[in-house]
């Protein structure tokens, strides 16, 4: 039997289980408003949301790749397509695309088509620096950092304040070298 391929975002996200989007949307909202109303300070949410993002996309990358059958990627260019392409369509329904790539091809944009998180949302004036959506920041970061990559993920562009679009810069800090807890010698 011939290998099976890397299976598309779309066939992945219409084979699993999801939840209703509204009441996914609505409950992120809560949450963020409940952290504001905790925490008091936009700033110190944001760091929040970032660091609740990175648990998530620790856990989430194994469930990825698991379910997309994807192999190993060669270099950063091929993990944000992977991450645009097959990651934001099988977990969020979302089309994302890559651009902006630096020279040494260690930084790029991901630029959202559309964010389901921030249906129904409107910021106050008291929480214009409030990144609404820097969890997407965190889980990026936390799962890159489970495959061997230390990066640096910030909102470029965000719709909520005003801008175009939705556009997240993902910059390799560094490649860090596969550990093993053990020597097979011993």
């Amino acid at each position: 039997m011939a290998p099976v391929g890397p299976r598309s975002g779309d066939a992945i996200f219409s084979s699993i289980d999801r939840v209703n989007a509204e009441l996914f949307t609505l409950t992120y909202g809560a949450i963020v408003r409940q952290l504001l109303t905790d925490l008091e300070d936009v700033e110190e949410v944001n760091k929040q949301l970032d660091q609740m993002g990175y648990n998530i996309g620790i856990r989430l990358i194994d469930e990825f790749l698991a379910k997309s059958g994807v192999s190993r990627c060669v270099d950063f260019k091929e993990t944000a397509e992977m991450i645009a392409k097959v990651g934001f369509k099988m977990f969020l329904g979302v089309t994302a695309s890559v651009s902006s790539w630096d020279a040494e091809g260690t930084c790029c944009s991901i630029i959202l088509e559309d964010n389901p998180l921030v249906d129904f949302v409107e910021l106050p004036d008291t929480c214009q620096g409030l990144y609404y959506c820097n969890v997407l920041s965190g889980v990026i970061r936390g799962a890159l950092e489970m495959v061997s990559m230390k990066t640096e993920v910030t909102w470029t562009r965000d719709a909520l304040r005003g801008d175009d679009a939705y556009e997240l810069q993902v910059k390799l800090l560094k490649q860090v070298a596969e550990e093993y807890p053990y020597k097979d010698d011993e």
